[in-house]
């Protein structure tokens, strides 16, 4: 890469809009002669503004453009060789394929030989010469794209833009343009730049990708080194499916995760210094438990045509089990003043006592009052409790303006939480009370249960929130009966999803193994 010559180059770009989001923040970038560059990034990264910013489009508010050495943040976008292929590809219906292509060519009024040798070239370039006087509006999507790129082209600029051309096919035709516009930019020599938020595009294509996240670079590499040494987790995450575990790294080339040791090919970190580590899907080989670096079990198995996405759970999460108590709903009718009124008992924690709100007590209870015919709601204008910080049941009851009421009770009990030492994570979940008509009607039982059991995780360490991801129950929800029932929330375990050929069955017992040169590591989030 030393060898070749800096074509362009971005410095300390920075780009604000009217509202004050500032879409760039000091962004840097060498593109050299004859790459094909891609800006990869979710949207609203920075990546088309950039873009524009190169083609003129945009001014940027600070910083410069140089290209091939000079500063060309002033010049307009007609003086600069730049051409750029958008989404939507401006073709004019009016014209056929040859006059489309053309028409740059016309506006610099070069002379009519000369624009039919150029515009023949570059309909054989794209496999089109047959359709020069065919109207645009009859050709396909990918011929169109083709189009829109030999007009691009014809006009022999030293780069061309790309901004997400091939969003507009469908995923067939999408993998046959990537191919496409890796030969054609290998033809022609000339530097392309290309935006995308594609990663499949993005590594099939690119000699160099610029992973971008809110207005700033996060990496800069081949695909292999994006892919397999990403630099951080955002990346890691972004670029395909991947498995990242903590880690430490012992010394040189030894790596701990999981309480075992792995042999790597990783240098340069500190001794027993924190570390994410990182393996792809396909790098992981299943083998049997005995002869496994890890153990685990099967958890789900996902068929994806010539192979399967398999989760292989090797240490289950923290857990915590409560009771649902499931009852018919059977309100209270006040016949006279046409009001019907319902309500659950409830559990309460002794440390949420003394900052109970009557809000609190109503939304425990999931209290409720309607009218009978028309089933409008009716507000409980009354609550009446004493609940004191001791163990034990108290009665509560609600009331309407109309003095139609009901009552429960409230059970106080210890806090009912789990720790692991293992994950350095508390769980907790309260035992709850629930209509079968809730569950019945619910839909999203997971995301209920949760809410019902107010069910929560947090770190030992940070006392940050830890997702809960599995919830487990012992009932059929569209069946369900009177009765009681067993909910279990847990946090993630230990989980390697895996890309494999085998066929495995759920609940089968396998072992896991990886070789040295696939297991990848990075710094943890802050840490420098």
């Amino acid at each position: 890469m030393e060898n070749r010559k800096k074509l362009i180059q971005f410095k300390n770009i920075v780009k604000s809009f009217d509202d004050g989001l500032v879409v760039l923040k000091g962004v840097s970038l060498d593109i050299y002669e004859n790459e094909f560059v891609t800006l990869l990034g979710p949207s609203g990264c920075g990546k088309t503004t950039l873009l524009r910013i190169l083609g003129g489009f945009l001014q940027p508010d600070e910083g410069e453009v140089l290209f091939d050495g000079e500063n060309i943040v002033n010049v307009p976008p007609y003086k600069r060789e730049i051409n750029t292929v958008f989404q939507k590809y401006a073709l004019f219906p009016h014209m056929n394929v040859f006059d489309n292509v053309a028409f740059g060519l016309k506006i610099k009024k070069e002379p009519k030989d000369v624009i039919e040798q150029k515009v023949k070239r570059m309909l054989r370039l794209v496999n089109l010469e047959q359709y020069a006087k065919r109207n645009v509006t009859e050709l396909s999507g990918g011929q169109q794209q083709r189009i829109a790129i030999a007009r691009a082209l014809v006009n022999e600029p030293s780069v061309l833009l790309l901004d997400e051309p091939l969003g507009a096919l469908d995923a067939k035709l999408r993998k046959e343009m990537q191919k496409e516009l890796k030969a054609i930019q290998q033809e022609v020599g000339i530097t392309f730049i290309f935006v995308t938020h594609d990663q499949e595009e993005a590594l099939t294509m690119s000699d160099k990708i610029v992973v971008m996240r809110d207005g700033e670079i996060q990496q800069i590499g081949t695909p292999g080194d994006i892919y397999r040494r990403p630099a951080n987790r955002f990346v890691a995450n972004f670029i395909g499916e991947t498995n990242i575990v903590d880690g430490v790294m012992v010394e040189d080339e030894v790596v701990m995760f999981e309480d075992k040791k792995f042999a790597c090919n990783l240098k340069g970190f500190q001794p027993n210094e924190p570390v994410d580590v990182v393996i792809r899907p396909e790098h992981l080989e299943i083998c049997d438990k005995q002869s496994g670096m890890l153990k685990g079990t099967v958890k789900s198995r996902l068929f994806k045509g010539m192979q399967y996405e398999t989760i292989v759970e090797t240490r289950v999460g923290t857990s915590i089990t409560v009771k649902m108590y499931v009852s018919e709903d059977r309100p209270v009718f006040n016949q006279k003043e046409g009001e019907k009124i319902s309500a659950n008992d409830f559990y309460l924690d002794i440390s949420d006592v003394d900052e109970l709100t009557d809000a609190d007590v109503i939304s425990l209870a999931s209290a409720e009052a309607w009218d009978s015919e028309t089933d409008e709601p009716i507000s409980i204008k009354e609550i009446e409790y004493e609940i004191s910080k001791e163990t034990g049941t108290y009665p509560v009851t609600f009331r309407t303006a109309e003095g139609t009421s009901i009552t429960v009770n409230a059970m106080v009990k210890d806090e009912n939480r789990v720790v692991s030492q293992v994950f350095n994570e508390e769980i907790y979940a309260m035992n709850f009370f629930v209509k079968t008509d809730d569950i019945r009607d619910s839909m999203a039982i997971d995301t209920d249960l949760r809410t019902w059991a107010n069910a929560s995780a947090w770190s030992l360490e940070d006392d940050t929130q830890v997702q809960i991801t599995s919830v487990d129950y012992d009932f059929d929800q569209d069946e369900i009966q009177p009765g009681v029932y067993n909910v279990t929330f847990r946090t993630k375990g230990y989980e390697y999803q895996i890309s494999t050929t085998h066929r495995l069955e759920v609940g089968e017992e396998v072992g896991l193994t990886v070789a040295r040169e696939n297991i990848h590591a990075m710094k943890k989030e802050g840490a420098y």
